[in-house]
């Protein structure tokens, strides 16, 4: 009898200690034991692609500018307080002193949409390229706006107000609202506003313009990608459908069919879709490489610091691996089962309410979400449908019968916060 129950209070105790060792990283752990071995990243290619990510527009001007007319929208009814609303965000480094100082003191208008000209002149405004000119009265004059990746895959830190603070690059952006600020576009017609208008918060629909379905999903993290041969939740991306890269099937992708950057996308798989919007120019291709080679430098972000119950996450850690299940598929360093040869599932394999997404994607299949950082990009599942870390352990127990009693629900999800 001893003996019998020494030994799993023994194991427990191995795994806790393990646990204990290693707070900052525990993708290093069982279940996602291992590393990928994979190559070092060209610091140059890597800074490059920084300033891609965070300030190139692929020349998407033409369209946010010369079709929707946005910066007519901008020049004359966002302010810097309508814009934090809808969920934009300042970058607080690139405000000279004087300006921080200003607004520190209440000296700034943040009600006047001149003052977010003043931003995007800045170049202050994550995410939005502003061209801005001055009228012969002095006042300022949005020429042309064009948006870049971080418009929705940047975040700040908060650490100035709300809104304002340190660029958090490759987070998602669960704050912005994007159909609703394309919705203010003058040259949509009623009823495309209302569609886009009806998204909400954090939420986006890269296949609208495709198939003219209206299914919005959450915007993803763009971090703890490196070492994945397969890009977004339904696995389009590899290096089959763009030499590039996985990640830059995707960058393509969103840089021509979404943000309408100038460039080329075709994809067979995708009822032979094919989106040129070149005019006599290709500004998307060249900086594929370098893009995704900075995409793949941002690691997933550690827990924070007594964000989680180490001895409950330790006890998770055992769940997660035995009685609940979920490392027969969130396995590996990555905690994903995509590594090895790319494996996807059919669509009955996912436990969100929303189970017809799939068809409309390049496989129509799905792919195991990495959980790294994912403590941090709530709400869950692709449509949103799990509001918490606590109601995506409650679907699975409940769809996939692991009969968990609460405590072991409490402890499984305490393991995941601490991803």
């Amino acid at each position: 009898m001893k003996k019998n129950v020494l030994i799993p209070t023994l194991l427990l105790f191995a795994v806790f200690s393990i646990f204990s060792c290693n707070k900052r990283d525990t993708g290093q752990l069982p279940p996602g034991k291992g590393n990928l071995n994979l190559p070092p990243l060209d610091p140059a290619l890597v800074q490059q692609g920084q300033q891609v990510f965070r300030f190139e527009t692929f020349g998407d001007e033409s369209f946010w500018t010369d079709v929707l007319h946005m910066n007519q929208v901008i020049e004359s009814g966002v302010s810097p307080k309508t814009a934090l609303a809808v969920g934009l965000k300042v970058d607080a480094a690139a405000l000279p002193p004087a300006v921080v100082d200003a607004i520190s003191k209440g000296q700034v208008d943040l009600d006047d949409p001149q003052t977010t000209l003043a931003l995007l002149q800045l170049n202050a405004v994550v995410g939005i390229k502003g061209q801005v000119s001055q009228n012969q009265d002095g006042t300022l004059k949005l020429d042309r706006v064009g948006i870049t990746c971080a418009l929705c895959h940047s975040t700040v830190d908060n650490s100035f107000a709300p809104g304002i603070g340190n660029r958090l690059d490759a987070y998602p952006n669960r704050d912005l609202n994007p159909g609703l600020i394309i919705s203010l576009s003058p040259a949509l017609d009623a009823t495309t506003k209302a569609i886009y208008a009806s998204w909400g918060p954090g939420m986006y629909d890269p296949r609208f313009n495709h198939d003219g379905l209206s299914n919005p999903v959450v915007i993803p993290p763009a971090f703890g990608l490196y070492g994945l041969p397969k890009a977004i939740f339904t696995g389009d991306g590899d290096v089959q459908h763009e030499p590039a890269g996985p990640v830059a099937y995707w960058n393509r992708y969103v840089a021509v069919t979404q943000m309408h950057g100038h460039g080329y996308f075709a994809d067979a798989r995708l009822d032979n879709w094919v989106v040129d919007h070149r005019e006599n120019d290709d500004l998307v291709t060249d900086k594929l490489p370098a893009l995704q080679a900075y995409q793949y430098s941002i690691s997933a972000p550690a827990a924070p610091a007594g964000s989680f119950d180490p001895s409950a996450a330790a006890r998770g850690m055992v769940l997660f691996a035995g009685k609940a299940q979920c490392a027969t598929c969130h396995s590996g360093p990555l905690f994903t089962d995509v590594i090895d040869g790319g494996k996807l599932h059919p669509q009955s394999a996912s436990v969100a309410l929303d189970k017809d997404y799939v068809k409309r994607s390049a496989t129509k299949l799905w792919r195991v979400t990495p959980l790294k950082g994912i403590w941090q990009h709530p709400p869950y599942f692709h449509d949103g449908s799990a509001k918490t870390l606590a109601d995506v352990v409650a679907r699975y127990d409940q769809e996939r019968g692991l009969k968990l009693s609460t405590s072991e629900k409490a402890d499984l999800t305490e393991y995941l916060k601490s991803l």
